[in-house]
């Protein structure tokens, strides 16, 4: 391999790296440009409409912690029938 198809190889090599963390960087600026409207758009809600989007997360969160706890449950269960069966 001689000098010349090395560094050939080496800017092609840049050149695909940097459109892929182009396209990547793109794909963020869009993500935050999005998430900026939302927060625009919920800010400027009612304070009922508000509330009762915070409610909403709210009961999402409770139900997430309840599916968590579950399964904990259902892992010290099983490790407690392990322990009796050896």
């Amino acid at each position: 391999m001689g000098v010349k198809n090395f560094f050939k190889n080496a800017f092609s090599d840049m050149k695909q790296n940097a459109k892929a963390q182009h396209e990547v960087d793109k794909a963020q600026f869009d993500a935050i440009k999005a998430e900026s409207k939302a927060t625009w758009e919920e800010a400027k809600m009612s304070p009922s409409q508000r509330q009762a989007l915070m409610q909403k997360e709210r009961d999402a969160q409770i139900a997430e912690a309840r599916q968590r706890e579950a399964e904990a449950q259902a892992r010290i269960e099983f490790a407690k029938n392990s322990k009796k069966k050896d």
